[in-house]
């Protein structure tokens, strides 16, 4: 069964943005080559906040993709970078990406809270998720 994932990153200050931005288009042309990715979309909330969608084959896929290239290599700067970070994942039937109402409303409900160094005080109320649901601004197909 096909496995979703989501992410919200805020950054804790704009100065980290050009990086930021650098690895996220990285990663995300690592997702469309790696092997059991099966679509994914980039978007953003009113607060600033940074969403990922993407649809995997299964959880050894989605895994595979996140310990490896470029995105691994990303992952310890956001320790420093953001001052919010979460995630979910869930199985479902298909492949269908979720439409961002139902991304938003399955980070309150059932996202976790991912370290960062120093987070905000919403992030350390265990909030996962701003008060706006994500638009989505690019959306990603597999090659």
């Amino acid at each position: 069964m096909p496995i979703i994932s989501i992410t919200r990153l805020h950054l804790r200050a704009q100065r980290y943005f050009p990086m930021f931005f650098v690895y996220s288009l990285a990663s995300a042309l690592q997702a469309r080559r790696s092997d059991g990715f099966l679509g994914g979309a980039l978007g953003n909330d009113a607060e600033r906040g940074a969403w990922t969608m993407t649809a995997w084959r299964d959880e050894a896929a989605m895994r595979a993709f996140r310990n490896r290239g470029l995105h691994l290599r990303a992952m310890p700067r956001l320790l420093k970078w953001c001052n919010e970070a979460s995630f979910a994942h869930w199985t479902q039937n298909d492949a269908t990406l979720p439409v961002p109402a139902e991304a938003h409303r399955r980070m309150r409900a059932e996202g976790r809270m991912s370290k960062v160094s120093h987070p905000s005080e919403a992030h350390a109320a265990g909030v996962t998720a701003s008060a706006s649901p994500p638009q989505i601004g690019l959306r990603l197909r597999p090659r």
